[in-house]
């Protein structure tokens, strides 16, 4: 991350940051899946899958907390960091898990688009924040494209197993849009890195006890032939699809705003319908046609500098 040199509010860092997130977090669906299953095997639970790239993230980040620890104000960051954690980690963690023991990873991944919508309505009724009409387009073209992409999944998802456990994936886009408008609002000031050290330490040891507690972690890792593999599935999902990506989102979000850093998540259907692939669900031309539109709104998202003459 600090060997990535750029002009944080250019446009092309901004997308070159955009697309890195794409990737990974497109393949974070897939990784819960190996997590909680290896070869069509069961390993852990998502429970304990949720709670498990929570601690990796948590210990990952751990050797960081002295050296941030004087540039955090308790008083004036501690609640908003804590709502961070919470809202863009700790609650969806457990939600994308659960919903994915009933609809496949691609899917979820769609459903996770919803995000910048969710992001736009709670900065502009909430924080009252202005956006532009542009914007405003844009996320509705993306919103669009996210329902093309759900529409033509080539899944039963009328049926009202697959319809609960998909609202779990539309609550949990809810934090993450809860999570951007408080880094925006609340932790503008506060370096990406230090803000994710400390929203990993203050969820961190909640995750932990609720694994040691709640779960059956221990015996997983003992018992099951198949649970180094899901282990490591895991803590590559905490590590680099939590810790290192809360950073660089956070700075996006700082560089070239709350909408357009949630429009990665316009991007994610796309990689998690190649991981669906690789997986053996089929994919739609109708599908390509929704990444087109997606794309489209990306573009519009996109906070452009206007030019001079």
């Amino acid at each position: 991350y600090e060997i990535y040199q750029c002009d944080w509010s250019s446009d092309v860092c901004s997308s070159d940051l955009l697309i890195a997130l794409s990737i990974i977090w497109g393949t974070s669906f897939v990784l819960m899946k190996w997590g909680m299953s290896w070869n069509e095997k069961p390993t852990f639970s998502a429970e304990e899958v949720a709670g498990l790239r929570i601690f990796f993230a948590s210990v990952f980040l751990i050797p960081l907390l002295y050296k941030h620890f004087k540039a955090f104000n308790f008083k004036k960051y501690g609640l908003p960091v804590f709502g961070m954690g919470m809202f863009g980690n700790f609650i969806p963690a457990f939600l994308f898990t659960a919903a994915e023991t009933k609809i496949n990873s691609s899917l979820a991944g769609m459903l996770n688009a919803l995000t910048p919508l969710f992001t736009i309505l709670i900065s502009v009724f909430i924080f009252r924040v202005k956006s532009s009409r542009v914007q405003l387009y844009g996320v509705t073209l993306g919103f669009v494209g996210a329902v093309m992409l759900m529409y033509f999944n080539g899944e039963q998802t009328n049926s009202t197993t697959t319809m609960g456990y998909s609202g779990l994936v539309v609550l949990a886009t809810l934090c993450y849009a809860i999570s951007v408008n408080i880094i925006r609002r609340y932790l503008s000031d506060l370096s990406s890195i230090t803000a994710a050290v400390f929203a990993f330490a203050f969820i961190g040891p909640i995750a932990f006890i609720y694994l040691i507690t709640r779960t059956e972690v221990m015996q997983t890792i003992n018992n099951n032939p198949d649970a180094m593999n899901s282990l490591l599935a895991v803590s590559v999902l905490g590590i680099v699809g939590s810790a290192l990506s809360v950073i660089v989102f956070n700075t996006l979000i700082k560089s070239a705003g709350a909408v357009f850093a949630s429009s990665v998540t316009y991007l994610i259907p796309v990689v998690a319908i190649f991981w669906g692939f690789t997986e053996g669900e089929p994919i739609a031309w109708q599908q390509l046609a929704a990444m087109l539109v997606i794309l489209g709104a990306i573009y519009l998202i996109n906070p452009r500098k206007p030019t001079t003459t």
